[in-house]
């Protein structure tokens, strides 16, 4: 999936991307080092198949505040979809230059089960541009009238939690600085 734009300027952020994984790979079970042999090579996006990766781009904290009505926090499954889950990194992890989050699979069920019963209709009333900026999500003080803009990736999002789901994988959210 394209990364999506949601607001403008070029001042440097943190980006999101989420990439489907079944909860064992290459022998491996441990989340940690399965992040370790898929993240750690600089091109992991060109070796998944399209649709195992979603990227968000920067507008990964305004959906989360859309969601669940804070910047950073809230009650799962609904702070699971965005901000949720183990963090596998600190602080870039030297080692892989970004941070990782980690959801297994009996969290992504009802994370996808939450997107599927909340239509974005529900969500939408949430879009204040100046409320998200005073509370901090990152890039709000820019962004464009009207919270239909945040539709597509919402459904992009239940869509991929879906198909995680119904295959019994993991979620793998990564983020770096993008300018």
């Amino acid at each position: 999936m394209k990364q999506s734009s949601f607001a403008g300027g070029s001042t440097v952020g943190l980006a999101m991307s989420y990439l489907r994984v079944p909860p064992v790979l290459e022998g491996e079970r441990d989340p940690g080092a399965i992040a370790r042999l898929i993240f750690g090579v600089a091109d992991w996006r060109r070796r998944q198949p399209a649709p195992q990766v979603l990227d968000l781009g920067r507008g990964w904290q305004a959906l989360h505040y859309l969601i669940t009505g804070d910047p950073w926090d809230g009650r799962p499954p609904a702070a699971d979809v965005v901000c949720g889950g183990r963090l596998l990194t600190e602080d870039g992890a030297g080692e892989l230059g970004l941070d990782v989050i980690y959801l297994a699979p009996d969290r992504v069920k009802p994370a996808a089960d939450h997107l599927a019963s909340t239509p974005y209709g529900g969500l939408a009333g949430r879009y204040d541009p100046a409320a998200m900026a005073s509370a901090g999500v990152q890039d709000a003080a820019a962004l464009k009238p009207g919270a239909d803009q945040f539709r597509p990736a919402y459904e992009g999002l239940a869509r991929f939690f879906q198909a995680a789901a119904d295959e019994g994988q993991a979620v793998y959210k990564v983020m770096a600085e993008q300018s």
